[in-house]
């Protein structure tokens, strides 16, 4: 009886904890762009380890080549450079400032008008190309820098800074999950809405695999099984 081929190995995807999107829970990773992710590997057929690390090295690990593939992130030129980025859209996320509850500060949409405020950020992390730029242009002014997002609400609570700038569904699920909900105001409208990808690594060439991974996340969409994972994130 001729020997069974051995299974292939298991793709090695690599993201972030932020919740709701994806998120350590403690053996398991969830959230609803975990659902969405593995639901299409499944339909490929294909096998996913799914681990989470800070941003930073979860985006050095797949632009090396040490790992397969890294959700969710959004677009930037010096990203696109390094991994290969589904043409498909994983996620829309919105990015929205937000104060303390006795704070001043107003809003209006240009960000612009809040250059003599200090803001505090996440390491590594990109918030699209309207914050992003006016960083790079000097026309805001990073006052802290932390390691997470929850850090981030801790430094806002003590007074570090004035503006937290965070993605908007990761933010109002960190005031909630710390019970601070009513020591903090959303500033809207939100400063943008941002789609994100899963991008694999250039150095593996898994072209292919981007490709079939987007012909079926395309395929979900189509046949509504997409939309029903995130009515289940937004009840």
């Amino acid at each position: 009886m001729p020997a069974r081929a051995a299974p292939a190995q298991p793709l090695e995807l690599v993201t972030l904890q932020y919740p709701p999107y994806q998120y350590q829970d403690n053996a398991t990773v969830k959230g609803f762009v975990v659902e969405i992710v593995q639901e299409v590997f499944r339909r490929l057929k294909l096998r996913v380890n799914i681990s989470v690390y800070p941003w930073g090295r979860s985006i050095a690990m797949v632009v090396e080549g040490h790992a397969d593939a890294i959700f969710t992130l959004y677009r930037t030129p010096e990203r696109e450079a390094l991994l290969d980025y589904s043409h498909e859209v994983l996620a829309q996320q919105a990015v929205s400032l937000f104060v303390r509850k006795d704070s001043p500060i107003r809003f209006s949409g240009r960000l612009q008008e809040l250059a003599a405020y200090r803001f505090g950020v996440v390491r590594t992390v990109s918030y699209g190309a309207v914050f992003d730029n006016a960083v790079k242009n000097g026309q805001i002014a990073i006052a802290e820098v932390a390691a997470s997002g929850e850090q981030n609400v801790d430094k806002l609570l003590a007074h570090r800074f004035d503006i937290l700038v965070s993605n908007q569904m990761g933010a109002r699920d960190i005031l909630k999950r710390h019970h601070v909900e009513s020591q903090v105001r959303e500033l809207l409208p939100a400063l943008e809405q941002i789609p994100s990808y899963i991008a694999f690594s250039r150095k593996r060439n898994l072209g292919d695999l981007r490709a079939r991974f987007d012909a079926e996340l395309a395929a979900m969409k189509k046949d509504g099984s997409y939309q029903r994972i995130l009515n289940g994130a937004h009840p």
